[in-house]
């Protein structure tokens, strides 16, 4: 009979988009070197799409791999989101958040604000914004995505409205 594998819970995967890489050779090391962080169970380098696809036991030490990544001498990159905050109001609330966002897989760095009411988060490669939501929400506040282009269309509309009244 062939029974179907179900999949480790203590196992953690996670994608890091490598920059530099130009041959076989390129990907080998990077492989050597993230597979001799503490944690990392295994990885696999490839070439076409620039990725590192890296499995961890237990808890995933993203900054240590990135590290590993640098000391072979290659760039991951990082990508940057940023999330508003309804709810928050004083410091330990702050403090709450930027644990609960820096426990989603991925996250690098949660930097929140809370006299803007925000949060800007690091990542090493995607990390879904539905996460990221869904930790905020754990904590006990209301997340939305920042849209860049739907802010500034708010304050041109906000500004348009004062230069009329004028």
């Amino acid at each position: 009979m062939n029974a179907r594998q179900k999949p480790d819970p203590a196992l953690t995967k996670q994608s890091f988009q490598i920059e530099g890489m130009t041959c076989a050779s390129c990907v080998r090391r990077v492989e050597i070197a993230i597979v001799k962080v503490r944690g990392v169970k295994s990885a696999s380098v490839n070439l076409a799409t620039e990725t590192a696809e890296v499995v961890f036991e237990g808890i995933p030490a993203a900054d240590a791999v990135i590290a590993a990544i640098n000391g072979a001498g290659y760039e991951v990159a990082t990508e940057t989101m940023v999330i508003e905050i309804e709810g928050m109001t004083c410091a330990s609330c702050v403090r709450r958040v930027e644990l609960a966002i820096a426990a989603v897989p991925g996250v690098l760095k949660a930097s929140v604000n809370l006299a803007t009411e925000g949060a800007t988060v690091q990542s090493a490669g995607p990390v879904p914004a539905a996460a990221v939501e869904a930790a905020i929400r754990q904590a006990g506040y209301v997340p939305r995505l920042a849209n860049a282009a739907g802010a500034s269309a708010a304050a041109d509309a906000r500004q348009e409205a004062k230069d009329r009244e004028l």
